[in-house]
């Protein structure tokens, strides 16, 4: 009998049918490995409080999360700072920091990769105290995170309807973004602070980004004409963009990209604000900061 204990957190409520092929896979398959587990809910409201007493009571080693970016956020931003390692089964509708960790978007694929036990710590980052670990944006991108958290159906299709529809409605905000000192002012459509490296769907947005590199990585999507935002786009995330220094012709260039561990941005115009893919409201300001080895995440 393994001396694992693991705790897997299902949510309840979406995908029923297939929630319950899930449980019934995560029974087989950890009984398998003679690992002891427990099969509970996860909480809308993010409340973990009664876990971590049951981690330090039963001497839980894993907890094991089935779900989307949005459970790990979560999750992990409730139970950092207590000594248990974090899985995921990627079930959400974009599975961005479980592609950027490596771990299989195919249940079973992902339950072997977590039995193997290799772990690692991961960075996150607070925005205005709240807590992030994989991609949060200010801007076109957030706005698109407020209206798909509105619709019935929250898969690629519908994700890819939204971000058509604001392209089209899109328009530069007004940024000031401070660094160690240095301040400058941009017209911009988005701005994306990245942990993990991609929007989720293997949709790239922060090609250098590393879950272990103690940085955060910025991507600021400047005006431009519209019409040569996605091909710019697409360059930057073919090309695998090369980091950039903050320099003066930096107003020539329609995207920025830089790594730093902490920066302000003042947010003049009030863009919509996301974190881990999830609407949160948005401020004058946001202080940005990282948080090195904030979490033990099972990975490849």
């Amino acid at each position: 009998m393994s001396d694992r204990k693991i705790i897997y957190l299902v949510n309840p409520i979406s995908g029923t049918s297939k929630k319950e092929a899930i449980k019934k896979l995560i029974e087989r398959e950890t009984t398998a490995q003679g690992i002891a587990f427990e099969i509970t809910h996860t909480n809308a409201d993010g409340d973990y409080d009664w876990l971590k007493d049951k981690i330090i009571r039963e001497k839980i080693t894993d907890v094991v999360m089935t779900g989307g970016d949005g459970t790990v956020n979560q999750v992990t931003g409730a139970l950092r700072g207590v000594n248990v390692r974090f899985g995921i089964i990627p079930m959400g509708s974009g599975n961005g920091l479980a592609r950027t960790a490596g771990i299989p978007t195919k249940p079973q694929q992902a339950l072997a990769m977590i039995f193997s036990g290799k772990s690692k710590k991961v960075d996150a980052f607070l925005i205005n105290n709240q807590y992030a670990c994989m991609l949060s944006g200010i801007g076109f991108d957030a706005q698109v995170a407020h209206d798909f958290a509105t619709k019935a159906s929250r898969g690629l299709l519908t994700y890819t309807q939204q971000s058509i529809v604001n392209f089209f409605k899109a328009h530069p905000y007004q940024f000031e973004v401070i660094i160690d000192g240095f301040s400058f002012f941009t017209d911009a459509f988005f701005i994306s602070i990245a942990n993990s490296n991609q929007f989720g769907n293997n949709f790239t947005i922060a090609p250098q980004a590393n879950l272990h590199d103690g940085l955060l990585d910025i991507v600021i999507v400047q005006k431009m004409n519209k019409a040569k935002l996605p091909f710019v786009m697409l360059k930057h995330i073919r090309s695998n963009n090369k980091l950039q220094e903050l320099v003066e012709s930096m107003s020539e260039k329609n995207i920025l990209y830089f790594q730093t561990t902490a920066l302000k941005i003042k947010n003049l115009k009030y863009a919509p604000l996301h974190i881990d893919g999830e609407p949160r409201e948005t401020a004058e300001e946001f202080e940005i900061e990282i948080l090195k080895e904030c979490f033990e995440l099972i990975q490849a």
